[in-house]
């Protein structure tokens, strides 16, 4: 499993794919889809990969403050569904970042997209530097708004709750 950090912007990255293959393993990348140009030059040598999508594709830039980030991401989940590797999209849940309605569109349109699973994780805030996030944290709120996520598709699937 190839993670941490953006695994795409390592130049070595193909090449320890093609070894850890080459040793039998299956290959998984985790990734944020910030380089689409990148993953798609990788796909043929992975069997799964974990997308985290941050939130709606139009509001990526609220949440993570890159400009363009939503169409980089966009792209890289179009691609992943067309390559046919196995996948799933994670979407890490904050109240304050998303709402319930935001949350049950985001699932709907990568379903719509051909994103296979949409997997939700609660928001934990040790590590955390957002002082914001930390104060503004509800447990119960986050688990009201996974639960209503989750109830309104087989296919969405709560992780760390």
């Amino acid at each position: 499993m190839f993670s941490g950090g953006e695994p795409t912007l390592q130049d070595g990255l193909a090449d320890a794919m093609r070894e850890v293959r080459g040793m039998g393993f299956k290959v998984g990348l985790h990734t944020g889809g910030a380089y689409p140009e990148r993953l798609r030059d990788l796909l043929p040598l992975v069997d799964w990969v974990g997308l985290d999508v941050k939130g709606s594709f139009e509001r990526y830039e609220a949440v993570n403050g890159v400009p363009g980030s939503g169409g980089k991401a966009l792209e890289s989940l179009r691609l992943v569904v067309e390559s046919g590797v196995e996948h799933e999209c994670r979407t890490t849940v904050h109240p304050a970042l998303i709402s319930e309605a935001e949350l049950l569109g985001l699932s709907s349109s990568l379903f719509a997209l051909g994103a296979r699973k949409h997997v939700l994780q609660a928001f934990r805030p040790d590590g955390c530097r957002d002082a914001a996030l930390i104060a503004s944290h509800d447990p119960l709120s986050l688990s009201r708004l996974l639960q209503a996520a989750a109830s309104a598709s087989s296919r969405v699937e709560l992780r760390g709750v």
